[in-house]
């Protein structure tokens, strides 16, 4: 006999749907209906493509995400709040960019500059924030709490002064405007708050903020790399683009490969607090020196990315690499207390699957698109250009981390060491071959 089951009460897709989301959706495409109004005279046919799709994308997104209907929200408001501000002076080319030193709001708040030096602050809070809490008598205590809204924080004023940099770019002149993609200084922006967002997903998915402590390192190391990066270089002045990225296709491959690069970065310090939990318990620092190890490896690859040695071992280098390895070093001492907080070994081997699986699509797409950008510059969808050929390196080592994983049954302390040292690989593909190894990519410099 035949059984079957009748399920009552889950409503369908749209009529799910709130008035509040439909209100969301009715906000995102006005804003993009005046987008395209207003600026589509300075689009091209590919670009108001990329808006047009960009509109359901960020409904979709809403839709899945409650919280993302927020950000968007006042990230748009702020933004038109800093253009309107910076409108209220023309020069030849626009708004008068000087604005920024004269009105209160865009010369500590909303001006591209001051929102990424906010966000920095506020990731460096955030950071501090967790590892308190972590140490707390109780899991769930006020610390993780202000630590949580803390890194939302930071993604609002990260997006803000991206946004507003797009803007400020504009007004510089005709042939400058870009969107900020295009340098190291803007990508680890963008780095930045991708990682955190993405974080911030699995906090709330898997209801646990301990994890916050290790992966908001990462984002804190490379925070501390673009401050000195701003110090030394200038690197916060906007630039005209070289003509090799005067491409619709930046657009694209950019933001999905960096969406790649955050969630491996995060996987990998999932890896971390795994390996801490798996070795909580643990007297004997035999073997966990492999940990300590790999770890000073990681924290020296700012300073060995630096060519003129003098400058390697600068007072800044010396206190970055100084205060990562005390980190280290006391995140293994304190391994016991910090294993308690942990959630278990299952969840944090889901959550590392999880981020790798994302990272590995959205590597895939952007490797895809990158080829299709290749042959509109130069002619070629590959010529294994050493960016290229570590960025194949990348690809296989996770695609072989998920083969594993699907095909053989990877689990535990193999699947934490190989994404951990994934992180290592990941980071010279992003900016070891850029400082080392000449190429057609070769467009950062430190």
């Amino acid at each position: 006999m035949n059984t079957h089951t009748l399920t009552l009460g889950r409503p369908g897709f749209w009529s799910a749907r709130t008035v509040f989301d439909w209100l969301f959706a009715a906000l995102v495409i006005t804003g993009g209906a005046y987008a395209f109004q207003r600026y589509h005279a300075a689009m091209d046919g590919y670009e108001k493509a990329i808006l047009v799709g960009a509109i359901p994308a960020m409904v979709a997104l809403g839709w899945f995400w409650g919280r993302l209907r927020v950000l968007m929200l006042c990230v748009g408001a702020a933004s038109l709040l800093a253009i309107g501000l910076y409108s209220r002076a023309t020069d030849s080319f626009g708004a008068d960019l000087s604005q920024a030193e004269h009105v209160f709001l865009l010369k500590y708040f909303l001006s591209s500059q001051s929102a990424i030096l906010w966000m920095s602050v506020l990731f460096f809070m955030s950071t501090a924030f967790y590892w308190i809490g972590l140490f707390a008598k109780t899991a769930d205590n006020a610390a993780v709490h202000i630590a949580s809204r803390l890194a939302w924080a930071a993604v609002f004023m990260a997006l803000t002064g991206t946004m507003v940099r797009w803007f400020e770019s504009h007004q510089i002149a005709p042939d400058i405007g870009h969107i900020p993609v295009s340098n190291l200084y803007e990508v680890f922006v963008l780095f930045c708050w991708l990682t955190t967002l993405f974080y911030l997903y699995f906090e709330q998915h898997y209801a646990t903020k301990a994890v916050g402590a290790f992966v908001m390192l990462v984002v804190s190391a490379a925070v501390g790399f673009l401050l000195w990066y701003t110090v030394a270089r200038e690197a916060q002045e906007i630039q005209p683009l070289v003509p090799a990225l005067q491409s619709w296709w930046m657009k694209l491959h950019v933001p999905a490969n960096f969406i790649g690069y955050g969630t491996f970065s995060l996987s990998a310090m999932v890896a971390f607090a795994y390996l801490i939990k798996q070795h909580a318990s643990e007297g004997s620092w035999l073997r966990l020196s492999p940990l300590f190890g790999l770890g000073i490896v990681l924290c020296l690859e700012p300073v060995v990315f630096r060519k003129n040695p003098i400058e390697a071992i600068s007072s800044y280098w010396a206190v970055y690499f100084g205060v990562a390895v005390l980190i280290v070093g006391g995140i293994l001492l304190a391994r016991r207390r910090i294993g308690e907080r942990l959630p278990a070994l299952e969840v944090l081997d889901d959550l590392m699957y999880k981020a790798i699986a994302v990272g590995f699509a959205f590597f895939t797409i952007a490797t895809i698109l990158g080829a299709f950008w290749a042959a509109e510059a130069w002619g070629g969808y590959w010529s294994w250009d050493p960016k290229e050929t570590w960025a194949l390196i990348v690809w296989l080592n996770y695609a072989a981390w998920l083969h594993m994983r699907l095909m053989k049954g990877l689990r535990g302390t193999v699947a934490a060491w190989w994404a951990l040292t994934g992180l290592a690989v990941t980071t010279f593909a992003f900016l070891g071959v850029n400082m080392f190894l000449s190429g057609l990519h070769s467009y950062g410099t430190l």
